[in-house]
């Protein structure tokens, strides 16, 4: 096992699974500790990276693109302080966050895992109900329904109408856009059959966010859904179906399973595929599970 403990959080790896735990420093973002722990099956990773700064280093996770209803959601505008799949590492730990780096690769590489999309989350999504209030109003998912409700800085001609429920199977999809600039950002439900283009400030569907600290928060609203939505790889699927289970490691972890990856190590380095040192640390996986 392998396991670095910081400020920022706690990241665990068995070899099947790496699970993140967010710090309880004042700096780690709310986002993060709403969220809460994390638990990564091995086979949604698409590799692992650390890089020494000269005041911290950064441990990064990279996911198989479609796994994860987050990322999914936010579409690479998650800032880099609210993303879970980020550790900041303090100098004096730079050699176990290296040894963590070194064990997930060679994880990944023994068990073969493919860094291509794939066709279903493979991570859960966040805890329900989830629920936000930021910027115009209040987002809320029980996993069936979403209710906005608006506080008094909404526009009057958006807040008329008082709040709003919609069923999961009116929605059609959610967009988070967060705040950059002068331009606002907002969380935005597309229901089926309604009028689209409508600026989140007039949007009976959307919540406005400004830039403000719980802006991300809504982010989560946006991943509980995304997680029961149809998974973008399969169009027409039902959106409350279950995700599929995360993938595992392959079955017949014997003798002879392992005689014949080390074989595959083999003709990978002989081709050109692996490197000296990344032949090395991956044999020395297989052997340890002779």
């Amino acid at each position: 096992m392998a396991e670095i403990i910081q400020k920022d959080g706690t990241w665990t790896f068995d070899g099947d699974v790496l699970r993140i735990i967010p710090g309880r420093d004042k700096n780690v973002s709310p986002l993060r500790r709403e969220l809460g722990e994390v638990a990564v099956p091995l086979g949604a990773l698409a590799g692992v990276s650390f890089e020494q700064g000269r005041r911290s280093g950064r441990l990064r996770l990279r996911l198989r693109d479609g796994a994860c209803p987050l990322l999914q959601a936010t579409g690479g505008r998650l800032a880099e302080a609210h993303d879970p799949y980020r550790l900041t590492v303090e100098p004096d730990r730079y050699g176990v966050a290296e040894y963590l780096s070194d064990e997930v690769r060679d994880a990944l590489l023994l068990d073969g895992v493919s860094p291509a999309p794939v066709t279903g989350y493979l991570l859960p999504g966040p805890a329900l109900p989830a629920s936000a209030s930021a910027g115009d109003g209040t987002a809320s998912f029980d996993g069936e329904r979403v209710r906005l409700e608006w506080n008094w800085k909404t526009e009057d001609a958006k807040a008329s109408a008082g709040p709003r429920t919609i069923s999961l199977a009116d929605l059609a999809g959610v967009q988070w856009q967060p705040a950059a600039g002068l331009e606002n950002g907002y969380l935005r439900f597309l229901v089926r059959g309604a009028p689209a283009g409508a600026p989140p400030k007039y949007d009976p569907n959307a919540v406005e966010l400004w830039g403000f600290r719980k802006d991300p928060l809504m982010a989560l609203v946006a991943a509980a859904v995304q997680a029961r939505l149809p998974h973008p790889s399969a169009a027409g699927a039902d959106p409350r179906e279950d995700p599929p289970p995360p993938a595992g490691k392959p079955a017949g972890d014997d003798h002879d399973t392992l005689l014949r990856r080390l074989r595959e190590l083999g003709e990978l380095h002989r081709d050109g595929v692996l490197t000296d040192e990344e032949f090395a640390l991956a044999k020395q996986a297989v052997l340890g599970r002779l």
